[in-house]
């Protein structure tokens, strides 16, 4: 068994009620770890301990980070997962009309939460991680902002922009000892790809090389290891987990 050295390391992982977000905090708890699950949602106890966070609320954000240090003592991982999705076409063009267009709401909406939330939090938490002498940040991008997604312009937009993100802050934070990575999974069985039609999903599937659909578990395994001793000297790096799906499309 590969030593983690995360035993009783405190691990913030926003997005925790559900999906990805959740099985990532419930795998960050096996190991040991002591878990401040954020969402807007309940979270479930298995995730660790529960607070009510929008992300996109910066004083919100701040607040929880600090009553997060009060409580631990310190902070080691932040894992940015919270994220929506408000698909729409840019342009929807028909029989010579424009029949709708991208709203300013949800293009703020995803911006809000999915880029925003993700520098709020990293901004709030990273002071506690300099203080404690190094730690962890992970970043959840997408590998729909390598090739692009049809109707995702804001989502495609906040994943794009969260791997600048990573490296800018990779380049500003290593001197502190803190490690910051993305991950960008592929098509993962979670509540809103469930909702899609069956003809999408085996279309999906059969563009991806491993031949299925990723587990919540197998980005929890990848948030896992990049926040362990074992991934000591990465970072700045964008670690696809997704099948190979960028490679087979």
């Amino acid at each position: 068994m590969i030593e983690t050295g995360l035993e009783n390391k405190v691990v913030i992982v926003t997005g925790a009620a559900a999906g990805i977000g959740l099985a990532t905090a419930e795998r960050f708890v096996a190991e040991g770890c002591r878990v401040a699950a954020w969402d807007v949602n309940q979270a479930p106890e298995s995730a660790g301990v529960f607070q009510e966070v929008n992300v996109a609320d910066a004083s919100e954000v701040e607040a929880a980070a600090a009553d997060v240090a009060e409580r631990w003592g310190s902070i080691y991982a932040l894992v940015n997962n919270a994220g929506i999705v408000r698909d729409a076409q840019l342009v929807k063009y028909k029989d010579g009309d424009v029949v709708s267009r991208m709203t300013d709401e949800a293009w703020d909406a995803v911006i809000g939460v999915n880029l925003k939330g993700v520098f709020n939090c990293t901004r709030a938490v990273a002071p506690h991680l300099i203080k404690g002498g190094g730690g962890v940040i992970l970043n959840a991008s997408s590998v729909a902002c390598l090739n692009g997604n049809f109707g995702q312009t804001n989502y495609v937009a906040t994943k794009a922009g969260v791997i600048g993100m990573t490296k800018t802050w990779a380049r500003e934070l290593g001197r502190y000892g803190i490690r910051v990575n993305a991950v960008a999974p592929g098509f993962v069985k979670t509540e809103i790809i469930n909702a899609m039609p069956q003809k999408v999903l085996d279309g999906m599937v059969a563009h991806t090389p491993m031949g299925r659909m990723g587990d919540t578990a197998d980005i929890a395994e990848a948030y896992l290891w990049l926040a362990s001793d074992a991934a000591n000297w990465v970072t700045g790096t964008t670690l696809s987990v997704d099948g190979g799906l960028v490679i087979g499309t």
